[in-house]
């Protein structure tokens, strides 16, 4: 899409180029066009978006690119599942090529691969399927069911979550089981916290989501 709009941008100036003086003179002349009906335009590395651009229309447009950016993590998502199952030993040179951050396509892959296409939402964010990719497929789904009816945010079905966590604690406190006490550098604690930040998850939350997908990888979900 921002390739299609450069190229277009880049026309227009080639056309105006080759006009004659005057009629170059009368085109700047001419009267400007409602800032209602200009396009906006994507270029590699922005917008450009029209002065005096109606509300309605500026909100259509982040509307337009959410979508666009959530089907991307899904989209990418896919693709680092099929390198990682077709080419196993040649996927992270792909990744290294393509000049992508193999951390995140991880993150984007590990939830393309808990949920098959058919169990995908429209209606809910790619956000939303992460929240829930840790807990079993039925117990996801009935997650995604009542953030699609109630209409919950990200946040919203985080917090119903975590809710949830709680009043399970305090019923199978006596089944839980304590992780052994480790100690690390403070560096390598402080990446992890900053990790942890970046997901907007607590940071004990994000240590046994992280413990969930390192046992997913090695013995299978």
């Amino acid at each position: 899409m921002a390739g299609g709009c450069v190229q277009q941008i880049a026309r227009d100036d080639q056309d105006d180029r080759r006009l004659p003086v005057s009629r170059r003179g009368a085109a700047r002349s001419a009267p400007r066009r409602d800032p209602g009906q200009e396009r906006i335009l994507t270029t590699r590395v922005g917008l450009k978006i029209p002065v005096g651009l109606p509300y309605d229309r500026w909100q259509k447009a982040g509307a337009h690119i959410f979508q666009i950016a959530d089907s991307s993590a899904w989209c990418l998502g896919d693709w680092m599942v099929y390198g990682q199952e077709r080419y196993a030993d040649r996927y992270q040179t792909g990744v290294q090529a393509a000049g992508l951050d193999y951390q995140t396509l991880r993150n984007y892959a590990w939830v393309a691969r808990h949920f098959e296409l058919w169990r995908r939402r429209e209606e809910l964010s790619f956000g939303h399927h992460a929240e829930v990719t840790s807990l079993p497929p039925a117990e996801a789904d009935a997650w995604l069911d009542r953030a699609e009816q109630h209409g919950w945010s990200r946040n919203q079905l985080r917090a119903q979550l975590r809710q949830s966590r709680q009043g399970n604690r305090a019923v199978s406190a006596p089944e839980r089981a304590s992780l052994p006490r480790i100690s690390a550098p403070s560096d390598r604690v402080e990446r992890w916290r900053e990790a942890a930040s970046r997901m907007e998850r607590d940071f004990e939350e994000w240590i046994l989501v992280a413990l969930d997908r390192a046992a997913a990888h090695e013995i299978g979900p």
